[in-house]
């Protein structure tokens, strides 16, 4: 018993989110597991009648997504950095392409690469059109549902979390891009289901996942020779062993497990891709990407619009395909947009878009080209309708299509560990986020809660997959996209709404009044141009001039009865003051000494008496609502105070309008 109330209370649990989230959990997988055949025959018809009745949702939802985010892109707003101005990338960019793309597309790739496009080449609803047009035809559509279309899903919730986690200073969790919308009503009882929804998602999707793809790791083994079959306790050593790495990389973080399986994941991948593509129709695989894409940028406005109202024949293969994969899709945007978001930090909002929509879709579309078509090409030929007849069994279908090609045990095991590793990717960063979504964002949770998701995702997974219950919750997540689009819609009006204060907040100028600049101490200012600008100079200013300026003007505030606070540190050398608060932001102006690289022709230039070497200091200005500071080398103590008060006043005019209360309202500071 008491070991139980010390991990509670050395828990991040926030219980308004993790308690009815755990009770759904456990309320969906007993229905699934104990009576599946009633839960999945209730679910179908409710999943069916929204797919056939509230299609046309989920087509503009997503559409709103793709045009939204080309607008951000050559909008004013692109330059805006998901973070402070001065803000770099926490991670190189091959590290995070890799992070964003093993968590979005992952083992769907593995899965989907020959079954999609031989489905669609095979389909009877397009029987009627030409061999060649069939196969042109099952290209585009998979290019549509693995495009650009997936990733706006995707980049609009990591946009926003992003936005509004690193530029607003709110956690990183859902509740925080409905700020502009909710205000302080984040932090009440509705920002917390809001949250326990975005969890339950998140946990569905990630268990019906694994439970799907283990059936498909599965057949890879028994296919090499390691398994002999694919009875249950082979499922359960498979998972034993995914999950096992999975939480010892989410316990070691991003930087350290998750980044170093994703690099490996996307090198593996590459190689698998690469033999295909060398061993297979090579000419033929190239020149199809070419006219592939040709060809979906020519069908794209057609493609994103169509619901198929006028060609009902088609519109069941619609239902079961394209609004599937919206719906799929929707129900993972918490999962990975909360992933892609906590990645993202340093990344300005044009970059991050084009990176989201572009570069995984480009990989997307050559990898399903190469696998996709070479199967057509194989089933047309020596596999003589072998690859076609054997849609129903997906899971096995990669497997037999490697059997065509040399060394198809080694290629097949190089399947069987990038599926793998895709397992551990997809299962680690989803352990992070679900446990962030419970912790709401706690900055550092204990390894034990951390084990504690991963262990129920594996048990739940388990009881599923042996009661039959998959199924169900596959439908259960589907189901949740509904509402979940409508929330999306939201969000893209939040950042809107956002991104017009912060341009406003960031743009505005000084009062006329404070603009004009006299020349009355000139010499001064000219000796301290030429003046040798090294640290300790430097440091002196800093001590001499600035601190005694903000000391002054400190007892100014004090007289007024407005709390004001000078503080100082040497390493660096800085000193700062603050002007005290209650319902506001504290309003902080400091300089601390900065360093900065001259340029060689610079040092060398004789003229220049002040500048010796290459290595130069300034003392540099720093505020509190981390704002781009500026050099303030030339300023007489008089001109220091000036400049405060110039920021104050600016700082008061800003605080006095409505609309800039997400930037100044003390109560949404992370506690």
């Amino acid at each position: 018993m008491s070991t139980l109330k010390n991990l509670y209370r050395s828990s991040t649990f926030k219980r308004g989110i993790v308690l009815p989230s755990l009770v759904f959990i456990f309320l969906v997988t007993f229905l699934s597991s104990f009576l599946p055949d009633m839960t999945n025959k209730l679910l179908d018809s409710v999943q069916n009648w929204i797919f056939v009745n509230l299609n046309w949702v989920y087509v503009w939802s997503v559409t709103l997504f793709v045009f939204f985010l080309i607008a951000l892109v050559f909008s004013k707003y692109g330059s805006i950095v998901l973070g402070d101005d001065d803000s770099v990338p926490e991670h190189s960019f091959f590290s995070w392409i890799s992070m964003l793309f093993a968590a979005g597309m992952g083992i769907g790739l593995m899965y989907f690469s020959v079954s999609e496009p031989i489905s669609h080449f095979s389909d009877p609803v397009f029987s009627e059109l030409s061999e060649t047009q069939r196969a042109k035809n099952a290209q585009l559509f998979t290019f549509f549902h693995w495009g650009v279309h997936a990733w706006a899903i995707y980049g609009v919730v990591g946009l926003s979390l992003a936005y509004f986690t690193y530029r607003y200073k709110l956690p990183l969790s859902l509740r925080s891009c409905f700020y502009p919308l909710l205000k302080n009503k984040i932090n009440s009882p509705a920002g917390d289901a809001i949250d326990a929804f975005a969890l339950c998602s998140t946990f569905f999707g990630i268990t019906t996942t694994l439970g799907f793809g283990i059936v498909q790791l599965n057949a890879g083994l028994v296919k090499i020779g390691l398994f002999d079959s694919k009875e249950y306790g082979y499922q359960v050593m498979i998972v034993f062993v995914i999950m096992t790495i999975s939480i010892l990389s989410a316990s070691s973080g991003v930087n350290k497990g998750i980044k170093f399986l994703s690099q490996l994941n996307i090198v593996g991948a590459v190689v698998l891709m690469l033999f295909i593509l060398i061993m297979g129709p090579t000419v033929f695989l190239l020149g199809s990407f070419s006219e592939g894409i040709g060809y979906y940028l020519n069908e794209f406005f057609t493609l994103t619009f169509n619901t198929h109202a006028y060609e009902p024949s088609t519109q069941p293969w619609f239902y079961n395909w394209t609004i599937l994969y919206w719906a799929w899709w929707i129900s993972w945007s918490p999962y990975v947009g909360l992933f892609i978001a906590s990645i993202s930090r340093g990344r300005t909002i044009r970059e991050f878009v084009c990176a989201v929509l572009l570069i995984p879709t480009a990989f997307n579309f050559l990898w399903m080209t190469i696998f996709g078509n070479s199967a057509s090409w194989l089933d047309k030929g020596i596999a003589a309708g072998q690859l076609s007849s054997m849609i129903s069994k997906a899971d096995e279908l990669l497997f037999t299509f490697l059997d065509y090609f040399p060394i198809a045990g080694i290629s097949s095991g190089l399947a069987i560990f990038i599926i793998f590793i895709f397992f551990v990717t997809s299962a680690d960063s989803g352990i992070l986020v679900i446990n962030n979504i419970a912790s709401n964002n706690a900055e550092k949770s204990p390894k034990w809660q951390l084990s504690f998701w991963g262990i129920l995702l594996a048990l739940l997974a388990l009881v599923l997959l042996n009661a039959g219950g998959l199924q169900s919750l596959q439908t259960m997540t589907l189901i949740t996209a509904l509402p979940f689009a409508v929330i999306m819609v939201m969000f893209c009006y939040s950042l809107i709404q956002g991104l017009i204060v912060d341009n406003y907040y960031y743009a505005k100028g000084f009062s006329p009044a404070t603009r004009n600049w006299s020349g009355e101490l000139w010499k001064e200012r000219l000796g301290k141009i030429l003046a040798s600008k090294n640290q300790e100079y430097v440091e002196h200013y800093i001590k001499d001039t600035v601190k005694p300026a903000l000391e002054e003007l400190a007892m100014g505030f004090n007289d007024r009865e407005i709390p004001a606070i000078v503080s100082s540190e040497d390493k660096p050398v800085q000193v700062s003051l603050t002007i005290k608060h209650q319902l506001i932001e504290d309003f902080t102006y400091g300089v601390r000494s900065k360093s900065k690289t001259v340029s060689d022709f610079l040092v060398d230039e004789g003229n220049i008496p002040g500048v010796k070497n290459s290595q130069s200091y300034i003392p540099k200005t720093y505020f509190g609502d981390n704002r781009l500071g500026y050099n303030i080398e030339y300023f007489t103590k008089n001109e220091i105070i000036a400049d405060v008060l110039k920021q104050y006043e600016r700082f008061l005019e800003l605080s006095s309008e409505v609309k800039n209360e997400i930037f100044t309202d003390i109560t949404l500071k992370r506690k």
